[in-house]
């Protein structure tokens, strides 16, 4: 073991980031009780992302700059590559971290002898709202374990609680290194699910520490706040790669069938919102149809234009028409 190795190398991913990668290095050189390093992965940016990290060369900053663009996770990828420190933690380049975070979630790890730590996040609204504890501190200290049973199951689309997949793991790296984990390069979307998923899948204990040591900015416009068709069919294909490279027990695959379920219902529900806004009175039968549970989702901004579609239909087929398939759900259900 080198004598110089850091306890934490923290990978941050940077693509046109120089608005608020300052503070992201920042916060985690202000880390208290742990050495660290910091890798910044730049992946082709246009703008000083670059030069902001050079900037912080002289205080253990290593900056990767890719040939390529090729995404976060190509980016997150290299600088795994780079790291030497103990444990892995991966920081997004418009997030920051409290100081002693990452004291605080090692030394819960090590003591339960886990290789994958998580915690609380406070999320951070750039319209000026106040911001908020994500999860009930009480509810994460009753769950001292995150199982990936329940990982996935959280995973499932249009649920009403907050799901684990926002959750932001430190990794112990020999384990990584162990299993040659990386994350999957071809999605945009995601990636971060799949990644611990899998290091769960492949034996990887995860504690829960219930305090609050992360702050998730959600920006208007991010991929991760907005969901298209393709982003759906990009989940559903990872999932297929997943369970590929991947046993499962009971508990688990039980859990991934409901999260496949709901993945395909919310594919039906995007597909029956274009047919709405495409006037395709048609289009919107066959989806109603052939996934009538897609229609319990229209509680949701577009309903007024759904109504509207519905009595489009009964005028069409008939008053004495029955339309229980199309219309009979739209009170959104659990499971």
């Amino acid at each position: 073991m080198k004598q110089d190795m850091p306890d934490v190398s923290f990978i941050i991913a940077a693509y046109n980031a120089a608005a608020t990668l300052g503070k992201a290095i920042d916060s985690a050189l202000a880390q208290r009780g742990v050495t660290v390093e910091v890798i910044v992965a730049d992946d082709c940016s246009a703008d000083e992302t670059r030069a902001i990290a050079e900037s912080y060369a002289d205080r253990n900053v290593r900056l990767i700059a890719l040939a390529r663009n090729g995404g976060p996770s190509a980016a997150r990828n290299a600088a795994i590559s780079a790291a030497t420190g103990r444990w892995l933690a991966v920081l997004d380049s418009d997030d920051t971290v409290d100081p002693d975070r990452l004291r605080r979630m090692i030394s819960r790890a090590e003591k339960a002898g886990a290789e994958i730590a998580v915690d609380n996040l406070r999320v951070i609204r750039t319209d000026g709202t106040p911001a908020e504890t994500m999860f009930a501190e009480d509810a994460l200290a009753q769950m001292p374990t995150l199982t990936l049973s329940a990982f996935i199951r959280s995973n499932a689309l249009f649920q009403t609680t907050h799901n684990f997949g926002y959750l932001k793991p430190i990794f112990q790296r020999a384990f990584i290194e162990s299993h040659a984990l990386r994350f999957d390069e071809s999605l945009k979307i995601g990636e971060d699910y799949l990644y611990l998923a899998s290091a769960m899948a492949l034996g990887g204990r995860c504690v829960f520490e219930p305090l609050t040591g992360y702050d998730y900015n959600i920006r208007e416009g991010s991929i991760s706040r907005v969901l298209s068709l393709h982003h759906i069919d990009a989940m559903i294909e990872g999932d297929k790669t997943f369970l590929r490279n991947h046993t499962l027990d009971a508990e688990a695959a039980a859990a991934q069938d409901f999260r496949a379920k709901s993945l395909l219902r919310g594919r039906a529900f995007l597909v029956l919102v274009q047919n709405i806004k495409d006037r395709s009175i048609l289009g919107t039968i066959r989806t109603a149809w052939g996934t009538p549970s897609a229609v319990g989702h229209l509680s949701m901004p577009i309903a007024a234009r759904a109504n509207r579609v519905i009595a489009s239909l009964r005028k069409l087929i008939g008053p004495q028409a029955d339309l229980t398939a199309i219309d009979g759900t739209t009170r959104s259900r659990k499971g």
